[in-house]
Protein backbone atom coordinates (compact mmCIF):
# COMPACT_ATOMS: atom_id res chain seq x y z
CA UNK A 1 0.00 0.00 0.00
CA UNK A 2 2.85 2.40 0.80
CA UNK A 3 4.26 1.98 -2.70
CA UNK A 4 0.86 2.77 -4.21
CA UNK A 5 0.57 5.91 -2.06
CA UNK A 6 3.96 7.16 -3.26
CA UNK A 7 2.94 6.80 -6.89
CA UNK A 8 -0.50 8.24 -6.21
CA UNK A 9 1.12 11.39 -4.81
CA UNK A 10 3.24 11.77 -7.93
CA UNK A 11 0.41 11.04 -10.35
CA UNK A 12 -1.95 13.41 -8.60
CA UNK A 13 0.52 16.30 -8.48
CA UNK A 14 0.29 19.24 -10.92
CA UNK A 15 0.81 17.91 -14.44
CA UNK A 16 3.54 19.54 -16.50
CA UNK A 17 3.83 17.30 -19.57
CA UNK A 18 1.11 16.50 -22.06
CA UNK A 19 3.55 14.42 -24.19
CA UNK A 20 7.24 14.59 -23.26
CA UNK A 21 8.26 12.32 -26.17
CA UNK A 22 7.70 15.28 -28.49
CA UNK A 23 10.91 16.75 -27.01
CA UNK A 24 13.05 13.67 -27.76
CA UNK A 25 15.45 13.44 -30.71
CA UNK A 26 13.59 10.47 -32.18
CA UNK A 27 10.37 12.46 -32.72
CA UNK A 28 9.69 13.65 -36.28
CA UNK A 29 7.21 16.57 -36.32
CA UNK A 30 4.66 17.20 -39.07
CA UNK A 31 6.44 20.44 -39.91
CA UNK A 32 10.12 21.40 -39.62
CA UNK A 33 10.68 25.13 -39.06
CA UNK A 34 13.55 26.79 -40.95
CA UNK A 35 14.46 23.75 -43.05
CA UNK A 36 12.30 24.46 -46.12
CA UNK A 37 15.34 24.94 -48.37
CA UNK A 38 16.95 21.65 -47.29
CA UNK A 39 13.63 19.75 -47.50
CA UNK A 40 13.09 20.97 -51.05
CA UNK A 41 16.69 20.14 -52.02
CA UNK A 42 16.36 16.52 -50.80
CA UNK A 43 12.87 16.16 -52.29
CA UNK A 44 14.06 17.48 -55.69
CA UNK A 45 16.62 14.64 -55.80
CA UNK A 46 14.32 11.86 -54.54
CA UNK A 47 11.38 12.81 -56.79
CA UNK A 48 13.08 10.73 -59.51
CA UNK A 49 11.99 7.63 -57.56
CA UNK A 50 8.34 8.54 -58.13
CA UNK A 51 9.00 8.68 -61.87
CA UNK A 52 10.53 5.20 -61.89
CA UNK A 53 14.06 6.60 -62.24
CA UNK A 54 17.15 6.17 -60.04
CA UNK A 55 17.70 9.14 -57.67
CA UNK A 56 21.22 10.46 -57.25
CA UNK A 57 23.09 9.61 -54.06
CA UNK A 58 23.17 12.42 -51.48
CA UNK A 59 25.76 13.38 -48.88
CA UNK A 60 24.40 15.59 -46.09
CA UNK A 61 26.71 17.64 -43.86
CA UNK A 62 26.02 19.70 -40.76
CA UNK A 63 26.93 20.06 -37.11
CA UNK A 64 25.11 18.10 -34.40
CA UNK A 65 21.56 19.32 -33.81
CA UNK A 66 21.06 21.08 -37.17
CA UNK A 67 18.08 18.92 -38.14
CA UNK A 68 19.77 16.59 -40.65
CA UNK A 69 18.21 13.33 -39.45
CA UNK A 70 14.79 14.84 -38.72
CA UNK A 71 14.68 16.40 -42.20
CA UNK A 72 15.65 13.18 -43.98
CA UNK A 73 13.08 11.21 -41.96
CA UNK A 74 10.43 13.85 -42.72
CA UNK A 75 11.11 13.75 -46.47
CA UNK A 76 11.21 9.93 -46.34
CA UNK A 77 7.80 9.80 -44.64
CA UNK A 78 6.34 12.15 -47.25
CA UNK A 79 7.87 10.10 -50.07
CA UNK A 80 6.48 6.82 -48.74
CA UNK A 81 3.01 8.33 -48.22
CA UNK A 82 2.90 9.67 -51.79
CA UNK A 83 4.32 6.40 -53.11
CA UNK A 84 1.55 4.44 -51.38
CA UNK A 85 -1.13 6.66 -52.93
CA UNK A 86 0.35 6.29 -56.43
CA UNK A 87 1.50 2.66 -56.07
CA UNK A 88 5.08 3.53 -57.11
CA UNK A 89 6.80 1.44 -54.39
CA UNK A 90 9.39 3.76 -52.83
CA UNK A 91 10.81 2.81 -49.44
CA UNK A 92 13.34 4.39 -47.10
CA UNK A 93 15.47 2.24 -44.76
CA UNK A 94 17.27 4.13 -41.96
CA UNK A 95 20.45 2.80 -40.29
CA UNK A 96 22.33 4.55 -37.48
CA UNK A 97 26.00 3.69 -38.04
CA UNK A 98 26.93 4.75 -34.52
CA UNK A 99 25.00 1.69 -33.30
CA UNK A 100 25.24 -0.57 -36.36
CA UNK A 101 28.91 0.17 -36.84
CA UNK A 102 30.38 -2.68 -38.92
CA UNK A 103 30.01 -3.42 -42.60
CA UNK A 104 28.60 -6.89 -41.90
CA UNK A 105 25.97 -5.58 -39.50
CA UNK A 106 24.90 -2.85 -41.93
CA UNK A 107 24.27 -5.43 -44.65
CA UNK A 108 22.63 -7.90 -42.22
CA UNK A 109 20.32 -5.16 -40.88
CA UNK A 110 19.38 -4.16 -44.43
CA UNK A 111 18.68 -7.78 -45.33
CA UNK A 112 16.43 -8.20 -42.24
CA UNK A 113 14.59 -4.95 -43.04
CA UNK A 114 13.99 -6.32 -46.52
CA UNK A 115 12.55 -9.57 -45.18
CA UNK A 116 15.55 -11.90 -45.43
CA UNK A 117 16.52 -14.17 -42.53
CA UNK A 118 20.20 -13.30 -42.02
CA UNK A 119 22.15 -13.81 -38.76
CA UNK A 120 23.94 -10.79 -37.28
CA UNK A 121 27.23 -12.73 -37.32
CA UNK A 122 28.71 -15.79 -38.95
CA UNK A 123 28.11 -15.55 -42.68
CA UNK A 124 30.63 -14.39 -45.32
CA UNK A 125 29.98 -10.73 -46.11
CA UNK A 126 29.59 -11.52 -49.82
CA UNK A 127 26.73 -13.89 -49.03
CA UNK A 128 24.93 -11.24 -46.94
CA UNK A 129 25.39 -8.72 -49.76
CA UNK A 130 23.81 -11.20 -52.18
CA UNK A 131 20.83 -11.55 -49.84
CA UNK A 132 20.42 -7.76 -49.86
CA UNK A 133 20.69 -7.59 -53.66
CA UNK A 134 18.20 -10.42 -54.12
CA UNK A 135 15.69 -8.91 -51.66
CA UNK A 136 15.84 -5.51 -53.38
CA UNK A 137 15.54 -6.91 -56.90
CA UNK A 138 12.69 -9.36 -56.28
CA UNK A 139 10.21 -6.73 -57.49
CA UNK A 140 10.20 -3.33 -59.13
CA UNK A 141 10.83 -0.72 -56.43
CA UNK A 142 13.10 2.12 -55.33
CA UNK A 143 14.97 1.59 -52.07
CA UNK A 144 16.60 4.59 -50.38
CA UNK A 145 19.21 3.57 -47.82
CA UNK A 146 20.00 6.22 -45.19
CA UNK A 147 23.32 5.78 -43.38
CA UNK A 148 23.28 8.21 -40.45
CA UNK A 149 26.64 8.94 -38.76
CA UNK A 150 28.21 7.42 -41.88
CA UNK A 151 31.68 8.57 -40.79
CA UNK A 152 31.59 6.03 -37.92
CA UNK A 153 31.19 3.24 -40.47
CA UNK A 154 33.78 4.50 -42.95
CA UNK A 155 36.51 4.69 -40.32
CA UNK A 156 36.30 0.88 -40.22
CA UNK A 157 36.47 0.57 -44.02
CA UNK A 158 34.45 1.67 -47.04
CA UNK A 159 33.94 -1.69 -48.80
CA UNK A 160 30.23 -1.77 -48.03
CA UNK A 161 29.83 1.76 -49.40
CA UNK A 162 31.71 0.80 -52.54
CA UNK A 163 29.37 -2.19 -53.05
CA UNK A 164 26.14 -0.32 -52.29
CA UNK A 165 27.10 2.70 -54.40
CA UNK A 166 27.48 0.36 -57.40
CA UNK A 167 24.62 -2.03 -56.70
CA UNK A 168 22.41 -0.48 -59.40
CA UNK A 169 24.60 -2.05 -62.10
CA UNK A 170 23.61 -5.49 -60.70
CA UNK A 171 19.87 -4.83 -60.43
CA UNK A 172 17.36 -5.61 -63.16
CA UNK A 173 14.00 -4.46 -61.76
CA UNK A 174 14.77 -2.10 -58.90
CA UNK A 175 16.79 0.97 -58.02
CA UNK A 176 18.85 2.04 -55.00
CA UNK A 177 19.81 5.50 -53.74
CA UNK A 178 22.12 6.19 -50.80
CA UNK A 179 21.87 9.08 -48.36
CA UNK A 180 24.87 9.58 -46.08
CA UNK A 181 24.53 11.88 -43.05
CA UNK A 182 27.59 13.17 -41.17
CA UNK A 183 28.72 16.01 -38.91
CA UNK A 184 32.36 15.43 -39.97
CA UNK A 185 33.20 17.95 -42.69
CA UNK A 186 36.42 16.02 -43.42
CA UNK A 187 34.46 12.82 -43.94
CA UNK A 188 35.44 12.37 -47.60
CA UNK A 189 39.14 12.27 -46.74
CA UNK A 190 38.53 8.73 -45.39
CA UNK A 191 36.99 7.52 -48.66
CA UNK A 192 38.45 5.75 -51.65
CA UNK A 193 38.30 8.13 -54.68
CA UNK A 194 36.05 5.60 -56.49
CA UNK A 195 33.51 5.81 -53.63
CA UNK A 196 33.67 9.61 -53.54
CA UNK A 197 32.74 9.89 -57.20
CA UNK A 198 29.67 7.66 -56.85
CA UNK A 199 28.51 8.59 -53.33
CA UNK A 200 28.62 12.38 -53.34
CA UNK A 201 26.62 13.07 -56.50
CA UNK A 202 24.61 15.66 -54.54
CA UNK A 203 25.82 17.46 -51.40
CA UNK A 204 23.57 19.41 -49.03
CA UNK A 205 24.84 21.51 -46.11
CA UNK A 206 22.73 22.18 -43.01
CA UNK A 207 23.76 25.46 -41.31
CA UNK A 208 23.43 25.87 -37.51
CA UNK A 209 20.22 27.41 -36.14
CA UNK A 210 20.33 30.89 -34.61
CA UNK A 211 18.57 31.80 -31.34
CA UNK A 212 15.43 33.07 -33.10
CA UNK A 213 15.10 29.88 -35.16
CA UNK A 214 15.62 27.71 -32.08
CA UNK A 215 12.89 29.68 -30.32
CA UNK A 216 10.48 28.85 -33.15
CA UNK A 217 11.38 25.14 -32.93
CA UNK A 218 10.86 25.09 -29.16
CA UNK A 219 7.58 26.99 -29.41
CA UNK A 220 6.30 24.42 -31.91
CA UNK A 221 7.29 21.46 -29.73
CA UNK A 222 6.20 23.10 -26.45
CA UNK A 223 2.61 23.40 -27.68
CA UNK A 224 2.51 19.61 -28.09
CA UNK A 225 4.69 18.70 -25.10
CA UNK A 226 3.33 20.83 -22.24
CA UNK A 227 -0.05 21.70 -20.76
CA UNK A 228 -1.19 25.30 -21.20
CA UNK A 229 0.39 28.01 -19.04
CA UNK A 230 3.02 25.81 -17.34
CA UNK A 231 6.03 27.51 -18.98
CA UNK A 232 7.17 30.90 -17.75
CA UNK A 233 7.56 33.29 -20.75
CA UNK A 234 11.35 33.52 -20.25
CA UNK A 235 11.98 29.74 -20.40
CA UNK A 236 11.97 29.19 -24.17
CA UNK A 237 14.07 32.30 -25.01
CA UNK A 238 16.56 31.27 -22.30
CA UNK A 239 16.86 27.67 -23.60
CA UNK A 240 17.23 29.04 -27.16
CA UNK A 241 19.98 31.46 -26.19
CA UNK A 242 21.99 28.75 -24.42
CA UNK A 243 21.68 26.34 -27.37
CA UNK A 244 22.50 29.07 -29.91
CA UNK A 245 25.71 29.69 -27.99
CA UNK A 246 26.42 25.93 -28.32
CA UNK A 247 26.70 26.10 -32.14
CA UNK A 248 22.94 26.32 -32.78
CA UNK A 249 22.22 22.82 -31.52
CA UNK A 250 18.47 22.08 -31.58
CA UNK A 251 19.03 18.80 -29.72
CA UNK A 252 20.60 20.71 -26.85
CA UNK A 253 17.65 23.14 -26.82
CA UNK A 254 15.10 20.29 -26.76
CA UNK A 255 17.02 18.43 -24.05
CA UNK A 256 17.16 21.59 -21.92
CA UNK A 257 13.45 22.17 -22.24
CA UNK A 258 12.57 18.54 -21.46
CA UNK A 259 14.92 18.21 -18.48
CA UNK A 260 13.73 21.58 -17.11
CA UNK A 261 10.17 20.25 -17.18
CA UNK A 262 11.23 16.98 -15.53
CA UNK A 263 12.99 18.87 -12.72
CA UNK A 264 9.92 21.06 -12.16
CA UNK A 265 7.74 17.94 -12.14
CA UNK A 266 9.94 16.18 -9.56
CA UNK A 267 9.91 19.28 -7.36
CA UNK A 268 6.11 19.38 -7.51
CA UNK A 269 6.19 22.86 -9.07
CA UNK A 270 3.17 24.12 -10.98
CA UNK A 271 5.31 26.03 -13.53
CA UNK A 272 8.65 25.62 -15.28
CA UNK A 273 10.92 28.59 -14.55
CA UNK A 274 14.35 29.87 -15.59
CA UNK A 275 15.69 28.45 -12.30
CA UNK A 276 14.62 24.99 -13.50
CA UNK A 277 16.49 25.60 -16.77
CA UNK A 278 19.64 26.55 -14.83
CA UNK A 279 19.36 23.31 -12.86
CA UNK A 280 18.84 21.43 -16.14
CA UNK A 281 22.04 22.94 -17.57
CA UNK A 282 24.01 21.66 -14.58
CA UNK A 283 22.37 18.23 -14.72
CA UNK A 284 22.97 17.77 -18.47
CA UNK A 285 26.59 18.90 -18.18
CA UNK A 286 27.11 16.52 -15.26
CA UNK A 287 25.46 13.63 -17.14
CA UNK A 288 27.56 14.28 -20.25
CA UNK A 289 30.80 14.35 -18.28
CA UNK A 290 29.92 11.21 -16.32
CA UNK A 291 29.06 9.36 -19.55
CA UNK A 292 32.33 10.51 -21.16
CA UNK A 293 34.28 9.24 -18.13
CA UNK A 294 32.45 5.90 -18.20
CA UNK A 295 33.71 5.24 -21.75
CA UNK A 296 37.34 6.23 -21.08
CA UNK A 297 40.11 3.60 -21.40
CA UNK A 298 41.38 2.18 -18.10
CA UNK A 299 44.66 4.11 -18.16
CA UNK A 300 42.77 7.40 -18.57
CA UNK A 301 40.55 6.48 -15.62
CA UNK A 302 43.57 5.80 -13.41
CA UNK A 303 45.06 9.13 -14.47
CA UNK A 304 41.83 10.94 -13.66
CA UNK A 305 41.55 9.17 -10.31
CA UNK A 306 45.08 10.44 -9.51
CA UNK A 307 43.85 13.99 -10.03
CA UNK A 308 40.75 13.35 -7.91
CA UNK A 309 42.97 12.17 -5.02
CA UNK A 310 45.13 15.27 -5.34
CA UNK A 311 42.01 17.45 -5.34
CA UNK A 312 40.56 15.66 -2.29
CA UNK A 313 43.86 16.13 -0.48
CA UNK A 314 43.35 19.89 -0.77
CA UNK A 315 45.27 20.65 -3.96
CA UNK A 316 43.03 22.70 -6.25
CA UNK A 317 45.82 22.93 -8.86
CA UNK A 318 48.61 20.47 -9.60
CA UNK A 319 51.37 19.83 -12.13
CA UNK A 320 51.93 16.98 -14.57
CA UNK A 321 54.80 15.74 -12.40
CA UNK A 322 52.62 15.53 -9.28
CA UNK A 323 49.87 13.73 -11.18
CA UNK A 324 52.40 11.31 -12.67
CA UNK A 325 53.78 10.42 -9.24
CA UNK A 326 50.33 9.51 -7.93
CA UNK A 327 49.43 7.76 -11.18
CA UNK A 328 52.47 5.44 -10.91
CA UNK A 329 51.44 4.45 -7.40
CA UNK A 330 47.87 3.67 -8.48
CA UNK A 331 49.10 1.54 -11.38
CA UNK A 332 51.08 -0.60 -8.93
CA UNK A 333 48.02 -0.94 -6.68
CA UNK A 334 45.88 -2.37 -9.49
CA UNK A 335 48.63 -4.23 -11.35
CA UNK A 336 48.58 -2.09 -14.52
CA UNK A 337 51.57 -1.17 -16.68
CA UNK A 338 52.97 2.32 -16.04
CA UNK A 339 52.98 4.56 -19.12
CA UNK A 340 55.79 7.02 -19.78
CA UNK A 341 55.44 10.59 -18.55
CA UNK A 342 55.35 11.78 -22.16
CA UNK A 343 52.40 9.48 -22.92
CA UNK A 344 50.64 10.65 -19.75
CA UNK A 345 51.10 14.24 -20.93
CA UNK A 346 49.27 13.26 -24.14
CA UNK A 347 46.43 11.68 -22.13
CA UNK A 348 46.15 14.85 -20.05
CA UNK A 349 45.73 16.81 -23.30
CA UNK A 350 42.94 14.41 -24.34
CA UNK A 351 41.12 14.91 -21.01
CA UNK A 352 41.48 18.66 -21.51
CA UNK A 353 39.92 18.46 -24.99
CA UNK A 354 36.99 16.48 -23.55
CA UNK A 355 36.39 19.28 -21.03
CA UNK A 356 37.00 16.97 -18.05
CA UNK A 357 39.96 19.04 -16.84
CA UNK A 358 41.34 22.53 -17.42
CA UNK A 359 45.05 22.83 -18.04
CA UNK A 360 47.35 25.71 -18.98
CA UNK A 361 51.09 25.82 -19.73
CA UNK A 362 52.92 28.11 -17.29
CA UNK A 363 56.52 29.28 -17.34
CA UNK A 364 58.85 28.43 -14.46
CA UNK A 365 61.53 30.81 -15.71
CA UNK A 366 64.90 29.11 -15.97
CA UNK A 367 63.29 25.87 -14.72
CA UNK A 368 61.34 25.60 -17.99
CA UNK A 369 57.61 25.19 -18.47
CA UNK A 370 55.03 22.96 -16.84
CA UNK A 371 51.33 22.28 -17.13
CA UNK A 372 49.03 23.49 -14.35
CA UNK A 373 45.92 21.30 -14.08
CA UNK A 374 42.54 21.84 -12.42
CA UNK A 375 39.61 19.43 -12.32
CA UNK A 376 36.38 20.59 -13.93
CA UNK A 377 34.03 17.71 -13.05
CA UNK A 378 31.53 16.74 -10.32
CA UNK A 379 34.05 14.86 -8.14
CA UNK A 380 31.74 12.43 -6.35
CA UNK A 381 29.87 11.36 -9.51
CA UNK A 382 33.07 10.87 -11.52
CA UNK A 383 34.79 8.96 -8.71
CA UNK A 384 31.81 6.63 -8.44
CA UNK A 385 31.86 5.94 -12.21
CA UNK A 386 35.61 5.21 -12.19
CA UNK A 387 35.21 2.74 -9.34
CA UNK A 388 32.45 0.93 -11.28
CA UNK A 389 35.28 -0.47 -13.43
CA UNK A 390 35.95 -3.89 -11.89
CA UNK A 391 39.69 -3.53 -12.66
CA UNK A 392 39.91 -0.41 -10.49
CA UNK A 393 37.86 -1.42 -7.45
CA UNK A 394 41.05 -1.94 -5.42
CA UNK A 395 41.54 1.82 -5.52
CA UNK A 396 38.57 2.40 -3.22
CA UNK A 397 40.19 0.24 -0.51
CA UNK A 398 43.42 2.24 -0.52
CA UNK A 399 41.91 5.66 -1.19
CA UNK A 400 42.18 7.06 2.36
CA UNK A 401 45.78 5.92 2.78
CA UNK A 402 46.83 7.39 -0.55
CA UNK A 403 45.08 10.68 0.15
CA UNK A 404 46.83 10.96 3.51
CA UNK A 405 50.21 10.41 1.87
CA UNK A 406 49.47 13.04 -0.74
CA UNK A 407 48.38 15.63 1.82
CA UNK A 408 51.60 15.04 3.79
CA UNK A 409 53.69 15.71 0.64
CA UNK A 410 55.42 12.33 0.92
CA UNK A 411 55.67 11.88 -2.84
CA UNK A 412 59.15 10.47 -2.71
CA UNK A 413 58.66 7.95 0.09
CA UNK A 414 54.98 7.16 0.45
CA UNK A 415 54.68 5.70 -2.97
Amino acid sequence: MEGINIFENILNSKKIFKNRDVLRHSYTPDYLPHRKEQIEAIASVLVSALRGETPSNILIYGMTGTGKTATVRFVGNELEKYSLRTNTRCYMHYINCEIIDTQYRVLATLAKNLGRNVPMTGWPTDRVYEEVRYAIDKREQTVIIVLDEIDKLVKKGDDVLYSLSRINSELERSRVSLIGITNDLKFKSFLDPRVISSLSEEEILFPPYNAEQLRDILMQRAELAFYDNVLDPEVIPYCSAIAAHEHGDARKALDLLRVSGEIAEREGASRVTVDHVKKAVRKIECDNVVEAVRTLPTQNKILLFSMILLHMAGRTKFTTGEVYTVYKSLCKKVGMDVLTQRRISDLISELDMLGIINSIIISKGRYGRTREIKLDVPIDSVKKVILEDYRLQLLSKSEDTLRTHISLDLFGTAF
